[in-house]
């Protein structure tokens, strides 16, 4: 055929040819971007996927970066601690030194008072100057506040974590279901005379710190026995007093703290006294609301079995409830440790031995540090840490007479420096308020280290993986492929130069219908 108004061979060959042009432009792109996908016709399905595992890794990069922030802000705050740490070990080298007041002269222990005084400002200025940036560490800005909180329940409250979940607070509700008790041993006075020692007897009592022997004459009252125990508390650990505050209801044997780890001991030394005096003690069989419970009747508790024979008692730990989790109880302490909640309480006397009363409520309000460790924004992925102040007024909280006492109440003119503890002629409350600071830092080191430790380097490297995982997987979805596409690009020029030749031919075809007209 020999048609000259339409060339069918030129438009196949110009279609091709475009074709052809359209892949060599893609090829060319492909290969000048690196990228398989450059835009969303290229791979639609792709591209979403892509994008959404490149907002993954970007995310991930972020939790990276966030997680060796806080570790670098975590050994700050560890580097300032070490520092405290050292300087109560002072104190309680310059304490100890001091105690020794038949070798050293009065000078001297002014001397090292000074000294003492000396390192708790220095661990009051690394409280107030402690800082990361611009963010103070050890000053109590990163601790919680707390609200509501009724001393004559709860005398002591330390957080150490708490989740608000998209909440502006935290209730805390503290329920008593198990008081806590001291180990009790009681003696009946109702002799005959009643009231008092019907013969002489030698006792061995044994308590927490330590055991003593005390003989004490026939015939005196019940009142010397009580005297001669309480004048050795502070070497036994035990205390005695008179039931219903008379000798003739008898007296009783107690450890002077609560808890498992305090227990009492009285045992009558060189075999039993007379028939009329077998100096019998007695323990309670099960739990008690009070240790002393008043008024005290010897012929009810015996004829019931509530009281059983026995010559050694240990005290219990208060069990209590804390948000409907039962908590756990040492002395009159009670801690949790959860991921919605984490905290240690000292409960108060009154409360933590009567677990019928009314549960305590107070409530966290905000404060802690958050720390911003996943990909995403939500309390999954983020984790909370309370840094409390370790300013010497706040350190070693330890109550004393129904008062809290501080480490700085062991600075000059305080009642627990060592000039007030030569008067009282006792150092062991300011070695405990000494033993409480350095338990208090020690402790907070050990938390922070574990939570560096177990939760941001565990993370990182989670958190490392799964960068690699992701970029990999991005990397398979939209890199080109440069040997795929190169072999691509040849096959296009090859076909764009051949389509060209083409087309010059069927262009040049209809040319041949002049050679018809002679």
């Amino acid at each position: 055929m020999a048609r000259i108004n339409t060339n069918i061979s030129s438009l196949i060959a110009q279609q091709h040819l475009s074709r052809s042009q359209g892949e060599l432009g893609v090829r060319l792109e492909r290969l000048s971007t690196g990228l398989k996908i450059n835009r969303g016709k290229d791979d639609p399905a792709g591209l979403i996927i892509s994008e959404r595992i490149k907002s993954n890794i970007q995310g991930v990069e972020s939790g990276v970066k966030n997680t060796e922030r806080a570790s670098a802000m975590l050994s700050t705050t560890e580097a300032a601690l070490s520092e405290v740490n050292d300087l109560l070990n002072s104190i309680r080298s310059l304490m100890v030194e001091s105690a020794n007041t038949g070798a050293n002269s009065e000078a001297e222990r002014n001397a090292n008072q000074l000294q003492i005084d000396s390192a708790i400002e220095s661990i009051t200025r690394i409280s107030n100057t402690s800082s990361f940036g611009s963010l103070k560490l050890l000053n109590g800005s990163l601790d919680y506040t707390l609200s509501g909180l009724r001393t004559s329940a709860v005398s002591i409250a330390r957080l150490n974590s708490a989740n608000f979940v998209g909440a502006t607070s935290l209730s805390v509700e503290v329920d008593v279901v198990s008081s806590a008790q001291v180990g009790s041993l009681y003696y009946n006075g109702n002799t005959t005379p009643a009231g008092i020692t019907l013969s002489s007897m030698t006792l061995e009592i044994a308590g927490p710190n330590g055991v003593q022997v005390i003989t004490i004459a026939s015939g005196q009252p019940l009142s010397k026995l009580v005297t001669a125990v309480n004048n050795l508390t502070a070497l036994t650990g035990v205390e005695a007093s008179l039931i219903n505050s008379t000798a003739n209801s008898g007296m009783v044997f107690q450890s002077n703290e609560y808890g498992s780890n305090s227990f009492v001991s009285v045992k009558r030394l060189g075999g039993p006294g007379p028939a009329s005096d077998s100096f019998d003690l007695y323990k309670f069989s099960g739990d008690r609301a009070m240790s002393t419970p008043t008024p005290f009747d010897w012929a009810s508790r015996l004829g019931s079995g509530v009281l059983i024979s026995g010559e050694r008692d240990v005290g219990k730990d208060v069990t209590a409830l804390i948000n409907g989790n039962l908590a756990t109880g040492r002395g009159l302490g009670v801690s949790i440790n959860s991921p919605a909640l984490g905290l240690d309480l000292t409960l108060s006397e009154s409360f933590a031995t009567r677990p019928g009363a009314v549960a305590t409520t107070f409530s966290v309000t905000g404060g802690g540090s958050i720390f911003q460790l996943g990909p995403d924004v939500n309390a999954s992925q983020q984790s909370t840490v309370g840094i409390p102040s370790v300013a010497a007024s706040r350190l070693g909280a330890t109550s004393h007479n129904g008062a809290v006492q501080y480490l700085s109440s062991l600075k000059t003119g305080q009642t627990f420096s060592i000039s007030g503890n030569v008067r009282a002629g006792d150092f062991s409350t300011s070695s405990n308020i000494l033993n409480r600071a350095i338990d208090e830092v020690t402790e907070l080191r050990g938390r922070l280290g574990a939570f560096e430790r177990n939760v941001l380097n565990t993370n990182q490297r989670s958190l490392q993986s799964q960068f690699e995982n992701l970029s990999a997987s991005a990397s398979s979805i939209r890199d080109a492929d440069f040997a795929f596409e190169t072999s691509k690009l040849t096959r296009a020029q090859i076909l764009t130069s051949a389509g060209t030749s083409t087309l010059g031919l069927a262009n040049q075809q209809s040319q041949q219908v002049l050679q018809l007209l002679g």
